[in-house]
């Protein structure tokens, strides 16, 4: 156990080493949020919902950090909690999305071809609905829930991860090796599963980074339309949105969330263009 741990621990140091000044810059920003969404609210100096200024966009103080927001609420807390859903949403709405494409390219790869015939013309029928349409004729249909954000996230970003699956699987697949696997008498899942998967596992997560960064920036756009996160509650998008009257002002409670989208996404862009042999294998694969 200690020596598996021992060489985990410098594997890391290697990944951490190969990572250029722009790549640590980018894990930085991640982690940071990373760590935000998981422990923020516990951090929040007032409630998210409680009136605890006495002036509406309030500037920076010792009291409020980040000033007041339009209805005298600490900037700070409801940015902390705003974080959570923003980044909670998007993760599991982007793991969705790359999961489900990746597992079902492995089955449009290995099976017969009217399978992948089946397969690739639902995701070109999804891939073309606008994605603003298609979240406000569900959000009209259902009401707005965190539930249906979620899978509105991940059909919309499926098509997407499914066509960059299904272009490495299929070359994949043309290997001698998996050629080989196939002679053996090895099932389709055996050679989705252990022979073609682990080699495309590393363009899979770059690609999953990008659709964690196109989920953000859906969210807060629907959330700045009102069809996102719901009050009480509030992600990043809606913190912008319920602010806007403090634009003229150059309001903190309005840049504040602003500034925090974009280094979130800027972050993780970073760290995805500084992935040691990214490029090379996205290549390959295609």
């Amino acid at each position: 156990m200690a020596r598996r741990a021992s060489r985990m621990a410098s594997r890391c140091r290697h990944w951490l080493s190969d990572l250029s000044v722009s790549g640590r810059v980018g894990l930085t920003l991640v982690l940071l949020w990373l760590v935000l969404a998981a422990v923020g609210p516990l951090l929040a100096p007032y409630g998210v919902g409680a009136f605890v200024a006495p002036e509406v966009f309030d500037g920076m103080s010792a009291r409020h950090w980040l000033g007041s927001d339009y209805m005298g609420r600490d900037v700070l807390s409801r940015l902390l909690s705003g974080a959570r859903y923003t980044v909670g949403l998007a993760l599991a709405a982007a793991l969705l999305a790359s999961g489900m494409g990746a597992g079902l390219a492995l089955i449009a790869t290995v099976s017969p071809r009217w399978v992948d015939e089946v397969i690739s013309r639902l995701m070109d029928t999804l891939v073309s609905i606008p994605s603003k349409v298609f979240a406000l004729v569900l959000v009209a249909a259902f009401g707005s829930s965190l539930t249906l954000l979620l899978l509105i996230a991940a059909a919309t970003y499926t098509p997407g991860a499914f066509r960059i699956a299904r272009a490495l699987a299929v070359n994949l697949y043309q290997m001698d090796y998996v050629q080989v696997a196939r002679a053996r008498g090895e099932g389709r899942l055996y050679i989705a599963g252990a022979e073609i998967l682990p080699n495309m596992i590393h363009p899979v997560l770059a690609d999953f980074g990008l659709r964690f960064v196109f989920i953000v920036l859906l969210l807060s756009g629907l959330s700045f339309l009102g069809l996102g996160v719901q009050p009480p509650n509030a992600d990043l998008g809606s913190l912008v949105r319920e602010n806007i009257s403090g634009l003229g002002d150059g309001a903190l409670a309005i840049l504040a969330p602003a500034i925090a989208i974009a280094t979130l996404t800027i972050g993780v862009n970073l760290l995805i263009d500084a992935l040691p042999g990214r490029g090379r294998r996205i290549t390959g694969g295609r």
